[in-house]
């Protein structure tokens, strides 16, 4: 059985809607690719029952975009919680490829389930499954078909399927690639396929229109290749609207010369083909193992915690993934935090960040430019000129990697997310710790630092992608005590002490108020967790800032032993509804937490 509970062939469910024993009132239909079987709001009236094909289910709100929570295969029903409940359907739900469907009205299906309890006990089982993954975005099912389709001219879509494909098969998971012999083919044809592969990959080239459009009736999530060094076309693609119009969600894979130093082409790209995500590749080895990993559902994302100075522990924890030789796909971070993952999303290594850290925030107090507290402690000058001295003009989606930042919308009282825009801009809202730092303004918005409402942005990362998600939390170390606040017996005496390169009292109080989640953000961001490195830092002060070798030493040292107590790779930790998934090996439903607090 999948995370999505699916029903067998010899099922209870099954034989209602199957085989010699199938309810008389039973009717079969076809559903073309992207027709909505039901929408929300919608009486729920009927029963169905996937034959061949793929539903897939949707959150649609006013004010927001359709949001896939998750895929109905076949032998799988639809419909079933509203259908008992008596109340109108809560999601839309929308044929992902042409599919067989059949039917069962309310009336005649109750009539049957009086008959057959056998049913009713199957469904009950199958709603309370469903009911517990609703939580974590992964809704019904899982991607598992994606199609690769070239947006421009010169790109190989099935060679480049075929180097993914190869990546993925030495993940040891099952895989097929189709290519233009796949058109004109039936829905069972399809699902044979799918049945007999853990992940399918469709390609079409560029100039394979109608293959390309019969792709996107047939997919799961869409992956539209473009190169970088060809600019953009003026208008969005076919293939790209009819992407739009099927609710698909669409990525954006960006062919970057394999000797550029930093990605290009990405806005023009990302808004023509409307892309959710985009990946930057080289065709490197380790570029397409990156893709393998998104399409198995074995990617990792790295959320990285606020902390003021006790944040550098990030750059020890970065540099342990690298030593043991971890991959990490998607990176995000809030406030310090922040700055620590947009350095590994430019692709700076681990000396790199040495030196950029050191010199930005190591060598002189970031916060020293005082001025009279109108606003904040703080110019904001300082931290200003730093951020653009190391990340220049770069934009988010230029960086190498999946990258984004959290700040705090005064205004709306809501966590603001930054992927795009100048990353010194995102970084200056993301760091602007209240009382300290002067807000950002964006618009009619007020941010502030991304600590205060979401300091370990790890529910976020879930949303991204499907892989394995590690939380650092810099700031569950001891929080303030006497010392921390103990002022100098003069204002002279605390200057000629040097205690003012590190700010006053008043900044650790600042800094630990706003990076001091409740118990229950906290247990919230450590739930969304596969696993959880809290480095044991409570000998760094939070306005310590010279103070880098004993927190990055501390971040070493934790994430270490960490990863050396996992019983599986890194890459198959992925907890909640796919931990059952066949794809990801054979591992428990819920994976424990590691929290690492080094040695003592």
């Amino acid at each position: 059985m999948t995370g999505s509970g699916r029903a067998s062939t010899e099922s209870a469910l099954s034989r209602l809607f199957v085989g010699p024993r199938a309810a008389k009132s039973v009717v079969g239909f076809s559903l073309p690719g992207g027709r909505p079987l039901f929408r929300s709001g919608q009486p729920a009236d009927t029963l169905y029952f996937v034959r061949s094909g793929r539903l897939g289910v949707y959150r649609e709100t006013a004010d927001e975009p359709s949001h896939l929570l998750g895929v109905i295969t076949p032998g799988e029903p639809a419909g079933e919680m509203s259908l008992i409940a008596g109340t109108p359907h809560s999601a839309t739900v929308t044929a992902l490829r042409d599919s067989d469907i059949l039917a069962l009205s309310r009336h005649d299906f109750f009539e049957e389930a009086r008959r057959r309890p056998d049913v009713m006990a199957e469904l009950a089982r199958l709603m309370i499954q469903r009911a517990r993954q609703a939580p974590s975005a992964s809704g019904v099912g899982r991607p598992s078909v994606f199609g690769f389709v070239g947006v421009s001219q010169g790109v190989d879509a099935r060679g480049f399927a075929q180097e993914v494909a190869q990546a993925v098969s030495e993940l040891g998971i099952t895989i097929a690639v189709i290519g233009s012999e796949g058109a004109h083919q039936t829905p069972e044809w399809f699902s044979r396929i799918e049945r007999d592969h853990e992940v399918v990959l469709m390609a079409a080239d560029h100039q394979e229109q109608d293959w390309a459009h019969q792709c996107v009736r047939q997919v799961d999530r869409l992956m539209l290749i473009a190169r970088a060094d060809t600019s953009s076309p003026r208008t969005s693609p076919v293939v790209a609207l009819t992407a739009a119009q099927l609710h698909r969600q669409t990525d954006l894979i960006l062919i970057q010369p394999t000797d550029a130093v930093r990605p290009t082409g990405s806005d023009a790209w990302i808004d023509c083909v409307r892309a959710e995500r985009h990946f930057h590749v080289r065709r490197s080895p380790r570029d397409i193992q990156r893709i393998a990993r998104v399409v198995s559902g074995t990617s990792v994302g790295l959320a990285l915690s606020g902390g003021g100075a006790r944040a550098y522990a990030h750059v020890g924890v970065i540099r342990a993934f690298r030593e043991a030789g971890h991959p990490v796909d998607f990176i995000a971070g809030a406030s310090m935090g922040a700055v620590i993952a947009a350095g590994y999303a430019a692709g700076w290594d681990d000396q790199e960040i040495t030196e950029r850290v050191t010199a930005a925030f190591v060598t002189s107090n970031p916060l020293g430019d005082l001025t009279f507290p109108m606003v904040a402690m703080t110019r904001g000058l300082t931290v200003k000129q730093r951020l653009r001295e190391h990340f220049g003009d770069l934009e988010i989606p230029d960086l190498w990697l999946p990258f984004f930042c959290t700040s705090s919308n005064l205004t709306t009282a809501q966590t603001f997310t930054h992927h795009r825009g100048k990353v010194r801009k995102a970084l200056r809202a993301s760091v602007a710790l209240p009382g300290i730092l002067p807000p950002v303004v964006m618009g009619q918005d007020v941010l502030v630092d991304g600590a205060v409402m979401c300091n370990l942005p790890t529910d976020l990362m879930r949303n991204w992608h499907r892989g394995t998600v590690v939380g650092v939390d810099v700031a569950m170390a001891e929080g303030l005590n006497a010392a921390d606040i103990a002022r100098p017996p003069s204002f002279t005496r605390w200057v000629l002490s040097g205690e003012w390169r590190h700010g006053p009292p008043i900044v650790s109080i600042l800094i630990r108020a706003a990076t001091a989640p409740t118990a229950r953000e906290t247990t919230m961001a450590h739930a969304a967790c596969d696993l959880l490195i809290a480095p044991k830092i409570d000998g760094v002060e939070l306005r310590d800032w010279r103070a880098f070798e004993p927190a990055v030493s501390a971040g070493y040292q934790a994430t270490k032993a960490a990863l050396e107590r996992l019983d599986r790779p890194l890459t198959r930790l992925r907890r909640g509804p796919d931990a059952d998934d066949p794809m990801l090996g054979d591992m428990s439903p819920i994976v424990e937490a590691v929290r690492a607090f080094g040695p003592e």
